[in-house]
């Protein structure tokens, strides 16, 4: 399937910025199953994107500087990607989850793809004990990784309530596990939290969902929006495998990775900083058109 992806950005100031630097990590970068065609970033005030810091993780990050009062910058970001990618399932040959995490543990590579990257708390996501012992339920030892994974995505799903006012963007993983709501942010991080505790290499992912619409209704360009997923590393056979705990499946056509990294600190679409009075407000609008 090929896709048009359209992502915009609007912040608007109540008192102009004096100074305003960005980093956007809006392009959508190559991963198994997928290949980006083109990608283009618009500015306006006009702003020429900067190559950014490299991080060590999959991110491809541009950065952007204002320096000229402004009360309002918009950030559109275009993309076309290409995804031939069918939803892995379990296979009899797997891994166990305890043989996947020693695997992943003998690793002696530091690439950006290294499992050894992933095994551990990160900066926003923590080790809770109260998530970890909820998840060794599914994720028992001498189980096939893959089963594993997805028996623990499904729990998620039928255990929390999708609910977009329960939490915040700063909500740690131990909060939204306590009120057994949030959003697929909070559902990632629960799900990544559970699966190091047990041993595994786990990721966070940025990207987008392709969203269809009930029978007999338009598909409403611009309501969209942005998604996070997980990704075990299932043995060197396998490799990375992706575990969506919003929807209770694997990682499939419908789902383009724009980021991989520890947790949303490394993957976040847009963060920065601002000079100027407080009063901020942030709209986005994000189209996934398949292309067919």
């Amino acid at each position: 399937m090929r896709y048009a992806i359209s992502h915009r950005t609007r912040f608007r100031y109540a008192f102009p910025v004096r100074f305003a630097r960005c980093n956007l990590r809006l392009r959508p970068i190559d991963w198994d199953g997928q290949r980006l065609e083109e990608h283009t970033l618009a500015v306006d005030p006009a702003t020429p994107p900067q190559p950014g810091r490299p991080s060590g993780y999959p991110v491809e990050t541009a950065r952007i500087v204002l320096e000229k009062p402004a009360t309002e910058l918009v950030i559109d970001s275009h993309a076309h990607v290409v995804v031939d990618r069918v939803a892995p399932v379990a296979e009899p040959s797997d891994c166990t989850v305890a043989e996947a995490g020693r695997l992943a543990r003998d690793v002696r590579a530091l690439g950006p793809v290294s499992p050894a990257n992933y095994l551990y708390p990160s900066p926003l996501i923590a080790a809770f004990p109260e998530i970890a012992a909820w998840c060794a339920r599914e994720l028992d030892p001498a189980r096939g990784v893959v089963e594993a994974g997805l028996a623990l995505a499904k729990a998620i799903q039928a255990g929390f309530r999708y609910d977009g006012s329960a939490t915040q963007l700063d909500t740690s993983p131990a909060e939204a596990f306590a009120k057994k709501s949030g959003v697929c942010q909070d559902f990632a991080q629960i799900m990544i939290s559970g699966a190091r505790s047990a041993g595994l290499a786990t990721a966070y992912v940025s990207g987008y969902l392709r969203t269809i619409p009930p029978p007999g209704r338009a598909r409403l360009v611009g309501a969209d929006a942005t998604h996070a997923w997980v990704l075990i590393w299932c043995g060197p056979q396998r490799g990375w495998i992706g575990f969506d705990p919003t929807n209770g499946v694997t990682m499939g056509s419908d789902h383009i990775v724009t980021a991989v990294g520890r947790d949303y600190a490394d993957v976040a679409p847009i963060d920065g900083i601002f000079l100027g009075r407080d009063g901020q407000k942030i709209d986005v609008a994000v189209d996934v058109e398949p292309l067919g």
